[in-house]
């Protein structure tokens, strides 16, 4: 039996479904690393675990080290030591090393975790990524925008799903962002190029240093335009056809971020463009299962449960690329005006025309507060063997199912 250990700061919903996933593997004795008392675990869960240890300040990497390194002297050699948190994985990589358990490197780590320090990377290995600069006080700032013109985007260097990210379109608003993110020595903000053209996301898994299995998703529109407008209900579209000519240039941009990046084994997920011009860019990438629904999309795609398949790939480093049966889709249902979620309208008319395409619903509740997130207050997901009837469907579904907020 292996004794491994999942580390996770809070018991959301993500966070049961992770451990779901690694209690679920075959031949391992699991125990979990938290902020939250193991009163929050959910029951069932909670009696397939060894053991639960609470810290202070689960981002430090010495509590991680010291509760792991106590749980082992418990239950023995820590075969694994992870969690899918992404502000999570540099003080997980540093709590390995002090442990000498196998994993993503601390340096690995950095590399994904820090936005700026990624677009070094990836430029001295001739990755496409946009130009960007670490601004530590207000007049690097505005010394960048000279240079690169507007717009640009401002984010946090380790920021994580478009989170405290502005989009700014002239001196103004840049003025504005910039008291708002009110950079320091100790706090800079990143300052990219803002690149148009579509956005896309590739999620790979990699055993080894090689890839071996990729997904595509498109997005309509782009996360970052869906955070500037709170009342647009977006979608999300995972093709069946990802294997074809028009997908190697990001396919081989991506396996050369990977290498440089210094990925081994587990599952990434990249954000990229496709340019105007044909040429492709890539945005960042994240060493851990994606968010908006993705993980459940590709299980939808493949008939499969992938995160118990990413569980595998953590623990044993075995992955079996599955076949790709269907396309898939996300409708995010947003509300629309102010206040709590009074009404949602279109919903028989689209259990009439698209019922037979659904396979995962999550409907607003009435008296919701706005989630105030890209994800919104529900969504829908569709699946079908043919990729233009999953794209059509997610467009109209978003254009008769209205959330009214009042």
């Amino acid at each position: 039996m292996h004794f491994v250990i999942f580390a996770a700061p809070w018991f959301s919903d993500n966070a049961h479904r992770f451990i779901q996933a690694t209690v679920g593997q075959p031949g391992v004795r699991v125990a979990v690393i938290s902020q939250e008392p193991q009163e929050h675990l959910a029951a069932h869960l909670r009696d397939r675990l060894v053991a639960h240890w609470k810290v202070e300040d689960i981002f430090d990497p010495r509590q991680l080290a010291h509760a792991a390194g106590t749980l082992s002297g418990h239950f023995g050699p820590i075969h694994r030591f992870y969690g899918a948190y992404e502000q999570l994985q540099v003080p997980l990589a540093e709590a390995r090393e002090m442990l000498g358990v196998e994993g993503m490197s601390a340096e690995a780590a950095r590399n994904f975790r820090d936005k700026s320090r990624m677009k070094n990377v990836l430029r001295a290995a001739g990755v496409p990524c946009a130009r960007h600069g670490l601004a530590h006080d207000e007049a690097e700032g505005w010394r960048f925008v000279e240079e690169v013109g507007y717009p640009v985007v401002l984010k946090p260097p380790a920021g994580a799903g478009a989170q405290a990210t502005f989009r700014v379109d002239d001196a103004g608003a840049f003025g504005e962002a910039l008291r708002i993110s009110a950079p320091s020595a100790q706090q800079p903000v990143l300052i990219e190029e803002f690149i148009t053209g579509e956005e896309h996301s590739l999620e790979t898994i990699s055993v080894g240093g090689r890839a071996v299995w990729h997904s595509l998703t498109h997005y309509y529109p782009t996360p970052l335009e869906v955070l500037r407008n709170p009342w647009i209900q977006w979608c999300l579209l995972l093709p069946r056809e990802i294997d074809g000519p028009q997908y190697d240039d990001i396919r081989v941009a991506a396996g050369a971020a990977l290498d440089a990046l210094g990925m081994d084994t587990g599952l990434t997920h990249m954000e990229w463009f496709r340019r105007g011009n044909g040429s492709v860019a890539i945005s960042e990438v994240g060493a851990r299962p994606p968010g908006a629904q993705i993980t459940t999309l590709v299980s939808r795609a493949h008939d499969i449960d992938f995160l118990h398949a990413w569980a595998r790939v953590m623990i044993y480093g075995e992955f079996e690329p599955p076949e790709r049966r269907y396309a898939a889709g996300a409708a995010f249902l947003r509300g629309q005006g102010s206040g709590r979620v009074v009404a949602i309208h279109g919903l028989e008319q689209a259990g009439r025309e698209l019922g037979e395409l659904v396979t995962d619903v999550k409907l607003p509740e009435l008296g919701q507060t706005p989630a105030g997130s890209y994800e919104g207050e529900g969504y829908v997901l569709l699946r079908h063997p043919e990729t233009e009837v999953v794209k059509q469907a997610l467009q109209h579904l978003i254009s008769i199912v209205r959330v009214e907020l009042g």
